[in-house]
């Protein structure tokens, strides 16, 4: 079943638009990823020649203050972004980030964040694990009760 724009939340809606937006670059996204334990990203985004990144969708000032654990996500790709809507104070954002401007049906990079190549088995472990997510999601949604069972 597919949500409706009125039972997602702004952050999921902004992410909708970035996601969207980063397949005219070929990237491939997965929403709320999980690339270690204890870490949930937003958007992390695959590209055409094996590049990660990722983006945290903030919906306002008390959405971005209140994250502690942005830099934490900083070791799992290649580069990093923030995706926020056209009045958010983009002053708080750190300069040495990237910035998406986004709403519920598209998005624009404003600024690359720059590029740190992750180390090769780090890239490898993470893309497994995408791939596995992918399946496993894809998997749920043609056949719900796969992962119910004994």
């Amino acid at each position: 079943m597919i949500s409706s724009d009125t039972t997602l939340s702004p952050g999921q809606l902004l992410a909708r638009g970035t996601a969207r937006h980063l397949l005219t670059y070929d990237y491939n996204c997965i929403e709320e990823f999980t690339p270690e334990r204890g870490l949930r990203v937003d958007i992390m985004a695959l590209g055409p020649k094996g590049q990660l990144w990722v983006v945290e969708c903030k919906s306002s000032r008390a959405d971005f203050q209140s994250d502690q654990k942005w830099q934490g996500y900083l070791p799992f790709c290649d580069r990093f972004f923030w995706a926020v809507d056209s009045d958010f104070p983009t002053e708080l954002l750190p300069d040495d980030t990237g910035l998406i401007i986004a709403d519920s049906y598209g998005a624009e990079i404003i600024r690359m964040g720059p590029d740190t190549p992750l180390p090769a088995a780090r890239r490898k472990k993470l893309l497994q694990k995408f791939a596995r997510t992918s399946a496993q999601r894809l998997q749920a949604l043609r056949d719900p009760m796969a992962f119910t069972l004994p």
